[in-house]
């Protein structure tokens, strides 16, 4: 038989967190939420989430992809060649467009059947695959100051400096740094921005 009149076991009693225990896990949740604070601040006001619409960057950036672009990269830097930016297009300030930056202030730019000549040497360009090159030509001339020579990498289907003309320094407003989508794309778009200049 057994005595139900029997208690069970006791059980051991709840040991609360130390004060110091407390302290430490305070900080950690304020030190967590400042972080992420920051990181919002930086999102929001530094950079800029866009939506590539066609496909004159390709293969860089395809049709639809997002991307993040830094708004405020060239107030500590210069605007350098190679790099992808976003400006607004100046026959018509409502549009952005996204192009690579070709030619800087003082350089002379010329092409011929579709190869691109600066400063009297074939710029070497890796970003642009063969099946992606025209035919067309631009006669020589030398970029004003203040004025940025830009191109799209596929430049069969690129509306860029060849028809507008280059881009005064006032309507640049970002660089694309980033791409977060589709993922298959994802990361850092500045090892593909990559230009090295060079006689062939």
């Amino acid at each position: 038989m057994l005595d139900s009149s029997h208690s069970g076991p006791t059980q051991p009693p709840e040991i609360a967190p130390s004060p110091q225990l407390r302290r430490e896990l305070r900080g950690w949740t304020r030190d967590l939420a400042v972080a992420l604070g920051l990181a919002l601040v930086i999102i929001i006001f530094l950079y800029q989430p866009v939506k590539v619409e066609g496909t004159s960057m390709a293969p860089l950036l395809s049709d639809q992809e997002r991307i993040f672009i830094n708004k405020f990269v060239y107030r500590f830097e210069p605007i350098g060649r190679g790099d992808v930016i976003v400006f607004w297009y100046p026959l018509d300030r409502s549009k952005s467009f996204i192009k690579r930056v070709i030619g800087l202030p003082g350089d002379t730019i010329e092409i011929r059947s579709g190869h691109l000549y600066l400063d009297g040497k074939e710029l070497r360009e890796p970003y642009v695959p063969a099946f992606y090159l025209d035919g067309s030509s631009y006669a020589l001339r030398r970029i004003p100051a203040d004025n940025y020579f830009v191109m799209g990498d596929h430049r069969d289907s690129s509306n860029d400096s060849r028809m507008f003309g280059p881009v005064p320094r006032q309507y640049i407003y970002g660089k694309a740094v980033f791409a977060y989508w589709p993922v298959d794309h994802f990361g850092s778009l500045a090892l593909s921005s990559t230009v090295n200049a060079a006689s062939k």
